[in-house]
């Protein structure tokens, strides 16, 4: 037979062996192939199902001078990579074994059964330096590379050399071809598999959603001992593994599971594995003990997921699953593991971002406290003094009034404080501007029951009373109204500031929400400032919303979500 003949022969039955590879990959229970090899059942299982497409591999060459044309190499070869160098080895040795003892023999016999067992331990090593083989350029170059060594064991232990010579002369070049192929296409067919299996695993993405709805919450306070001992727990309720781990750089927050017992919350990271994705910052699957690098005699963790959880480019801790004997991993929850790491990264990310936005707005109203109108300090003192003259109690009512509003103002430095503190600011300011203009201004505050521990950002009420005072009542001769109404909606607060003035133009509205600034100092403690404050720590939709028409007057409305404690 020619060697173009043996080339297309191969090819041919290459063919048939990918098909029944490809229909039985795609049955269950093999459909359920994952990265779990820690079960010494699962191992022995696909130590088996190599070995016997290995030996598949063998029936599907042709006789030639006392040896064969096979195609065992493709079949050991991807069952290394898959499974590692028992895996590997083991499917090697079982289709060498075949080829020696059972079946045919030949002058060629011992090259052929030697070349078949070290291309699978090869192919095992290499997966286990990867990390995650099911590469098809690794398959590629090693049935490139084993076959060729194939060939050379032949030359080099089979005798007569001019028969060995000539066996390779003929078989060389088709078989290091097909095998090559065929390697990379047995690779590719298990991630095919892999794939398709995920798509039509209905649960993984759901599960991933409902684990991270229940775990927002606890993250959005950052990453400690608390928020990750009840993520932890959440997960292990969630997902069928042997344990649940969560870490930072230094030490374990959390564990569940199976290892309980040494595996302690506040311990040292103990376990090589972890310690090498912390550095690495690259996600692994473990699959073998020593791989996780556990150094406690008796640990029942045989697999190991590791995923690194991350600020930006800082690696701040880990996310684990352990697999056990019993209980094993797979792709599948290595998947689900990366896509949960990658939720908590981005949670604890806009937690720092939240914690920034909080700063940046008491910051802000440490600037504001800065630049209270001087004229209306000014315009208050006179006021108490015009009174000391004609009326000495109310003076001295106005002076209480004077100074509680300017001691909230400068104890205002606190995240969220009582609404009944702001309250009291608001009636502090109207006493005065009352005192000042008389019947002029005319006020009217619904509350309702319940509310007055509602948290609330300082100085956010008494500005837009202030706003509506100065630029709404106060212009007009007659003066007007001020009703401020608050009441309970769900988790909202629920705050409206009316007045009866003289309204504004749609434009102006509009204009209003196009500044950007703050305000100068003239303008005293701006109304657009308290929605630029709502919209940073709540969200857009908690902005102000300002009603007004000429004449008429002007509403202003916003909410105020129960997110916040005080301390």
């Amino acid at each position: 037979m020619t060697t173009e003949v043996l080339l297309g022969v191969l090819i041919e039955r290459f063919g048939l062996v990918v098909a029944a590879a490809f229909l039985l990959l795609s049955l269950r229970p093999l459909a359920r192939f994952g990265g779990s090899h820690s079960s010494s059942v699962n191992t022995a299982f696909y130590v088996a199902f190599f070995g016997l497409f290995g030996i598949l591999g063998t029936y599907s060459g042709n006789d030639i001078h006392q040896s064969v044309a096979n195609l065992r190499a493709m079949a050991v070869i991807t069952g290394g990579l898959f499974g590692g160098p028992v895996v590997g080895a083991g499917a090697g040795l079982i289709a060498g074994l075949h080829r020696n003892l059972i079946d045919i023999g030949g002058f060629s016999a011992i090259p052929c059964g030697l070349a078949t067992f070290l291309e699978g331990l090869a192919a095992g090593l290499v997966a286990r330096k990867m990390g995650d083989g099911l590469d098809w350029r690794a398959a590629g170059i090693l049935g490139l590379v084993g076959e060729s060594v194939h060939m050379g064991l032949v030359l080099l232990l089979s005798r007569p050399f001019e028969d060995a010579l000539h066996l390779v002369q003929i078989i060389g070049m088709p078989m290091i071809v097909v095998n090559t192929l065929g390697a990379i296409l047995f690779v590719q067919i298990i991630n095919v598999v892999f794939k398709d299996r995920e798509k039509r695993d209905p649960d993984m993405a759901e599960q991933i959603l409902a684990i991270a709805n229940q775990t927002v919450p606890h993250l959005r306070g950052g990453l400690n001992a608390e928020s990750a001992r009840e993520t932890v727990r959440i997960i292990f309720d969630g997902i069928p593994v042997a344990a649940v781990s969560i870490t930072d750089d230094k030490t374990i927050l959390a564990h569940i599971g199976k290892g309980d017992d040494h595996h302690n919350a506040g311990a040292p990271i103990n376990t090589m594995g972890t310690r090498n994705v912390l550095e690495t910052g690259e996600p692994v699957f473990l699959n073998a003990p020593e791989d996780i690098g556990c150094r406690h005699a008796g640990c029942p963790l045989h697999s190991g997921i590791v995923v690194p959880l991350r600020k930006g480019d800082r690696i701040i801790g880990t996310l684990k699953f352990y697999g056990s004997k019993s209980d094993p991993l797979d792709r599948i929850r290595y998947e689900l593991a990366k896509g949960l790491g990658s939720l908590f990264s981005t949670q604890l990310e806009l937690e720092d971002l939240h914690l920034q936005t909080r700063m940046l707005a008491h910051a802000e109203i440490r600037r504001l406290q800065a630049q209270i109108n001087p004229h209306f300090l000014f315009n208050s003192l006179n006021t108490i003094a015009a009174f000391c003259r004609t009326n000495a109690d109310k003076a001295r009512e106005l002076l209480l009034d004077l100074s509680r509003y300017m001691r909230r103002n400068l104890d205002s430095s606190r995240g969220f404080i009582p609404l009944s503190d702001e309250l009291q600011q608001v009636q502090a300011y109207l006493a005065i501007e009352q005192a000042r203009f008389g019947d002029r201004i005319r006020v009217q505050m619904d509350v309702s029951d319940g509310c007055e521990d509602w948290p609330v950002p300082p100085l956010l009420i008494q500005p837009i009373v202030e706003n509506g005072v100065k630029h709404g009542i106060s212009r007009r001769e007659e003066g007007g109204l001020i009703k401020l109404t608050i009441a309970r909606e769900g988790e909202e607060l629920r705050v409206a500031v009316e007045d009866n003035g003289v309204g504004m133009r749609p434009e102006q509205v509009r204009k209003l929400f196009e500044q950007s600034d703050m305000e100068s100092a003239s303008e005293g403690i701006g109304v657009m400032n308290c929605h630029h404050r709502l919209a940073r720590m709540f969200g857009p939709e908690y902005g102000l919303r300002i009603d007004s028409m000429p004449g008429e007057g002007t509403q202003v409305l916003f909410r105020i979500p129960r997110l916040a404690t005080l301390h």
